[in-house]
């Protein structure tokens, strides 16, 4: 796994949203930063927290023209059932065969419960308006994500 660092260029990326419509990132980015965070599934515990807490912050990150995307590799459907039943007011993006999170060195091994597997890490890349990561969000909890981003921020 070879993590993006701050500095890098971040991989141009174009992946459907929860509603099945294509959201690039240069697109993004020509409204301000991007924070695009990487997460391993849609409705399990530590996924929905993180995701309540962004969405709860909305208004402090738009405050700063910052965007948020997360980014899974899990289908359309599944990201719709998330975003909606969670009340997200930011894309969820579906990376399937996890090409971007490759691109981003989030995808690599994992262990968990005595088992070993590929999978995404859960970190955070906040991009800046020329695409080059500004900051790599990598030590944070899942209930304080949002708080360690708005605290670089502030």
């Amino acid at each position: 796994m070879n993590t993006l660092q701050t500095g890098q260029s971040a991989p141009a990326f174009e992946l459907n949203n929860q509603d099945g419509q294509p959201v690039a990132l240069t697109a993004l980015l020509a409204h301000g930063p991007v924070l695009v965070y990487f997460y391993p599934k849609a409705s399990t515990p530590g996924c929905t927290v993180q995701a309540q807490g962004l969405r709860d912050s909305f208004e402090a990150l738009d405050a700063m023209k910052v965007s948020v995307v997360g980014i899974s590799p899990d289908p359309v459907a599944r990201l719709k059932k998330f975003h909606d039943k969670q009340e997200l007011n930011f894309d969820l993006l579906s990376d399937e065969d996890h090409a971007i999170a490759d691109a981003f060195g989030v995808w690599g091994e994992k262990k968990f419960m005595g088992k070993i597997y590929d999978g995404i890490h859960r970190l955070s890349f906040l991009i800046g308006t020329d695409g080059k990561v500004v900051k790599l969000f990598d030590k944070f909890k899942t209930k304080d994500h949002h708080q360690v981003v708005l605290d670089h921020l502030s």
